[in-house]
C-alpha cells in the first residue's frame, strides 16, 4: 500500500516567499527545486507527479514536502554538514589575508607560507588553503597584485 504524500496548505505570505525563491537568479537551484516541489504540492500534485515533472526522485519531492510542512520555508535550506567545526575563525583569516596584502616579512621580499604560519600561529597547511581560497600567490612579485576593495573578505568569503 502506497503512502500517501502529506498535504501541503501555504499562506499567501509562504506561497510569495517560495514564488520568489523560484524567480530570483540568485537563488541556488537546489533550494528553487525545493520551493517548485512544495508550491507543485500545495497545488494538488502526487509526489510522483512532482518528481516526474521537475526530474527529481519521489522520495525527495516527499522529503522537502515534509520538511516545508514541519518547519516552513526555512525548512528548504540546507541543515548544517556533518563533520569537525571550523577551528580558524574569520577573524584568524582576515589577519593572514591582511598580512599577506599589506605588509612584508623582516628580511624576506615576500610571504612564504611557513613565515605567515609562524606569524599568525596556525599551521602552514591552512595558510596555503586560505591563500588558495583567496587566490594569493605572494611569492609572484610581478603579477601579484592589492586590492583596494575594502570589501574584499566579505566578496571572497562568503558566510554559511
Amino acid at each position: 500500500m502506497a503512502r500517501r504524500a502529506p498535504e501541503v496548505h501555504l499562506s499567501q505570505e509562504q506561497r510569495q516567499a517560495l514564488v520568489a525563491l523560484t524567480g530570483r537568479r540568485t537563488t541556488a537551484q537546489a533550494l528553487a527545486i525545493r520551493a517548485r516541489i512544495v508550491i507543485a504540492g500545495a497545488a494538488g500534485a502526487s509526489n510522483k507527479q512532482v518528481a516526474q515533472d521537475l526530474g527529481a526522485d519521489p522520495a525527495t519531492a516527499g522529503k522537502w514536502r515534509r520538511r516545508f510542512i514541519e518547519r516552513g520555508v526555512d525548512g528548504l535550506q540546507d541543515e548544517p554538514k556533518p563533520g569537525v567545526p571550523r577551528t580558524i575563525t574569520d577573524a584568524a583569516v582576515e589577519a593572514v589575508i591582511v598580512r599577506t596584502l599589506e605588509s612584508m616579512p623582516r628580511n624576506a621580499t615576500h610571504w612564504s607560507s611557513r613565515a605567515m604560519a609562524k606569524e599568525s600561529g596556525i599551521s602552514t597547511s591552512s595558510v596555503q588553503r586560505i591563500w588558495r581560497a583567496f587566490g594569493l600567490q605572494p611569492h609572484r612579485t610581478e603579477t601579484f597584485k592589492l586590492s583596494t576593495d575594502p570589501l574584499f573578505i566579505d566578496k571572497a568569503c562568503p558566510r554559511a
